[in-house]
């Protein structure tokens, strides 16, 4: 989700009124920042005849923190792959009816069935993308493929890698040649070490930050998610983005429907208004994520903003690249959050 937090200020709760009318049912929607066109919440305000209570949340384990710790009555969320599935698993989210959800129609078969929701029971998928680098080509001046260019002295001080555990070692594993899943300590270790040595040659772990810094220019290379690099190298043409020949991250980021939710029905709703193909339209050229829409990605095919690896990577260049999609790594996940820790140890120093 995985993936942009743009503007995130915590434990803001915007409410979003519609027109007319004080006893209106509410929808209770609860996503990642910048995430979602705004026009977009109060069309469907205006035509459900309800208030949605939009609140924000900065990362996938903290909205899984608060579902699972109860007392909310969130009704839709946006949770990426991995996450998806960690919720299913505990029972954190409702079965579908995809029967009040007809616009599920214009959802890509790529993007169905997948490892996250094999029967495609609880999800609609939202967005979708890579992860990859972003470099100037005002600076780099030599063939970029290799998540190895990260680790080149020359570009001392100008590199920013993604503040992100699973991403980060998702770099070092798959220029290791593994996978970003595995459940290998020894593995884990070696790309510990890996992060370790490339610690004096990066700038700076960031999130959101990359965006505004590479607009302007601030660094050579960055780890950035691909919608991220499509709206930074709308802003700045000298940006270019690549997915190394290693394999990445191909992340989905779905709707779902919590367990906890009070208004199911008009949660079906918004699920379905939300892949509607104007609406899907107006949200993928505002946040500038891949969309997997059908229809919508016909009509946004020739935009200039769009002719990009990043939002438009070939299937044939993805079926060459070892891809993965993050998995529930389950009680392994204390190994990583070790390992990680000491990553980010070792970088204070």
């Amino acid at each position: 989700m995985k993936k942009i937090m743009m503007m995130f200020v915590a434990s803001v709760v915007l409410l979003l009124t519609a027109c007319s009318g004080d006893a209106q049912e509410k929808l209770y929607v609860y996503n990642v920042g910048e995430y979602i066109d705004r026009e977009v919440l109060k069309m469907f305000e205006e035509e459900f005849n309800c208030k949605v209570v939009y609140e924000l949340y900065d990362s996938n384990e903290t909205m899984y923190q608060k579902i699972k710790a109860g007392g909310t009555n969130y009704d839709v969320a946006f949770p990426s792959d991995y996450m998806v599935e960690k919720m299913i698993k505990e029972g954190l989210v409702l079965p579908l009816d995809y029967s009040k959800i007809p616009n599920f129609q214009y959802i890509s078969d790529e993007y169905k069935n997948l490892p996250y929701d094999p029967e495609n029971l609880y999800t609609v998928p939202y967005f979708w993308g890579t992860v990859g680098i972003l470099y100037d080509t005002t600076v780099v001046d030599e063939p970029v493929d290799s998540w190895s260019i990260l680790w080149d002295e020359k570009y001392k001080g100008n590199i920013f890698m993604y503040d992100s555990q699973r991403d980060s070692l998702m770099v070092a594993l798959k220029l290791l040649g593994y996978s970003m899943n595995t459940q290998n300590v020894e593995e884990l270790e070696e790309a510990k070490q890996l992060l370790i040595e490339q610690r004096p040659l990066v700038y700076a772990y960031v999130t959101d930050q990359v965006i505004d810094n590479m607009i302007a220019g601030n660094a050579a290379l960055a780890v950035v998610y691909s919608g991220d690099a499509t709206y930074i190298m709308d802003e700045n043409e000298d940006m270019e983005y690549v997915i190394p020949k290693e394999g990445s991250n191909m992340w989905v980021d779905a709707m779902v429907i919590p367990s906890t939710a009070q208004n199911v029905d008009l949660a079906h709703e918004f699920i379905n208004f939300m892949q509607r193909p104007d609406i899907a339209q107006m949200n993928t050229e505002y946040v500038m994520y891949s969309t997997p829409n059908t229809e919508v990605l016909a009509n946004v095919s020739e935009d200039e903003w769009t002719q990009n690896e990043a939002y438009s990577p070939s299937q044939e260049l993805l079926d060459s690249l070892p891809m993965e999609t993050f998995r529930d790594p389950g009680e392994f996940i204390k190994e990583y959050d070790d390992i990680w820790t000491q990553v980010l140890a070792a970088s204070k120093r």
